[in-house]
C-alpha cells in the first residue's frame, strides 16, 4: 500500500514529562518516515474537522473533561483513539469485577456502598428505593476482616481506606462523603504483580509490593517466579484487557495460595514515568507502545463500541 503522506501519533498527555517525548522519538524510529508521533497541541474544537491526528494516545482524560469530549467526537470521525473514549467513560472498577468474573479470572469478594452523603443536587426523596437499615451485618460475613474501602471510580490510592472492625470501617466510610465507594475483601498475598498490556496481546510482568512506599513498589530484586504461576498471570492479564477493550492498561494481580486475584485493572493511563518505573520497565513500554501505535497507524481498525464481554452477558455468570 502506498502511503501519500507520514501518519501522525499524538501523545495527549498531563504533568508527565519523560514517557511522551520518549514514545514521540520512538514513533519517529520506527515509522521510518511513513508515520511521525507529535505532542498534542489543542485549542478551540470546531464540529465539522478532526485536529490532524491519524491516533491519538489519551494519558490523561480521565482528570480533563474538555479532552475526553474532545476524543470521543475525533473517534466518532474516525481517529484511531487509544483508550476507547467510549468505554473508558462507561467504565468503574465495580463492573469490571463482574466482567472479570465472566473472563474466568478471580477477583476479591467485592460489595458496592450507597454513598455516605447526598451526592450533588439530590436529597433523601431521590432514594425511594434504597433499603434501611442498611444490612451491614451481612456485608461483613461475606466480606470478613480486614475491609479495604475504595471509591468505583479512583485511581493514586486516593480515598483508599483499610479497616480492621466494624468501628474504623464506619469511621471510614463516614469520611468517603458523595463519593460511591466498594468495600473488598483483604488478599493476604505471596506476591504480587504489576503487569503492562498493549495492544491486549504483549504483556510485560513486573514484581511490584504495594506495601511498600511509592519510590520502591517496583521490586527489582524478587526471587525468580514459577514458570506455571507467571503463564497463569500473563493469562489472566491478557483475558481481562480482552474482555474490557483496553490496548493500553496495567493489571495488579495478588497471589494468594498459589490462586492470581486482580486486585487493580482499571488503570487505562497508567504509571509509565522513568524515575518511579525504573529504567527497563520504561524502556518496555517506551518501545512496545511505538510499535503498537505505528501499526495502528498503517491498519485503522473499526471503533468498538464494548469489549468482548458483550457476548458473555447472554450467559450470566450465577
Amino acid at each position: 500500500m502506498t502511503i501519500a503522506s507520514s501518519r501522525v501519533v499524538g501523545i495527549l498527555f498531563g504533568m508527565e514529562r519523560t514517557f511522551p517525548p520518549a514514545l514521540a522519538a520512538a514513533i519517529d524510529r520506527r515509522g521510518q518516515g511513513r508515520v511521525e508521533g507529535r505532542l498534542v497541541s489543542l485549542g478551540p474544537v470546531r464540529q465539522d474537522r478532526r485536529a490532524g491526528y491519524d491516533v491519538i494516545l489519551d494519558r490523561i482524560s480521565h482528570e480533563v473533561p474538555f479532552y475526553r469530549t474532545w476524543l470521543k467526537a475525533e473517534a466518532a470521525m474516525g481517529t484511531q483513539v487509544l483508550n476507547n473514549p467510549f468505554w473508558w467513560t462507561a467504565d468503574d472498577k465495580f463492573v469490571d469485577n463482574v466482567i472479570a468474573r465472566q473472563a474466568g479470572v478471580a477477583v476479591p469478594r467485592t460489595v458496592i456502598l450507597p454513598h455516605k452523603q447526598h451526592p450533588p443536587n439530590t436529597s433523601g426523596e431521590s432514594f425511594t428505593n434504597l433499603a434501611f437499615p442498611m444490612p451491614w451485618e451481612e456485608v461483613f460475613d461475606y466480606l470478613g476482616f480486614p475491609i479495604f474501602l475504595k471509591p468505583a471510580n479512583g485511581g493514586g490510592w486516593r480515598d483508599v481506606y483499610k479497616a480492621d472492625d466494624p468501628a474504623a470501617f464506619f469511621a471510614a466510610y463516614d469520611r468517603t462523603h458523595t463519593l460511591c465507594m466498594m468495600a473488598q475483601e483483604a488478599i493476604d498475598f505471596s506476591s504480587y504483580f504489576r503487569c503492562y498490556v498493549l495492544g491486549r496481546e504483549r504483556v510485560h510482568v513486573m514484581p511490584y509490593d504495594p506495601r511498600r512506599p511509592s519510590e520502591a513498589r517496583y521490586v527489582t530484586d524478587a526471587a525468580a517466579t514459577d514458570s506455571e504461576l507467571l503463564r497463569r498471570v500473563e493469562r489472566d492479564a491478557l483475558a481481562l484487557c480482552r474482555a474490557l477493550g483496553y490496548d493500553f492498561n496495567t493489571v495488579e494481580l495478588a497471589v494468594r495460595d498459589g490462586v492470581p486475584y486482580a486486585i487493580d485493572f482499571m488503570n487505562p493511563a497508567p504509571d509509565c514515568d522513568v524515575h518511579s518505573v525504573g529504567q527497563a520497565n520504561f524502556d518496555w513500554v517506551v518501545e512496545n507502545a511505538a510499535d503498537l501505535l505505528v501499526d495502528r497507524a498503517l491498519h485503522p481498525r473499526p471503533i468498538e463500541m464494548t469489549g468482548s464481554w458483550a457476548s458473555a452477558a447472554a450467559a450470566p455468570t450465577p
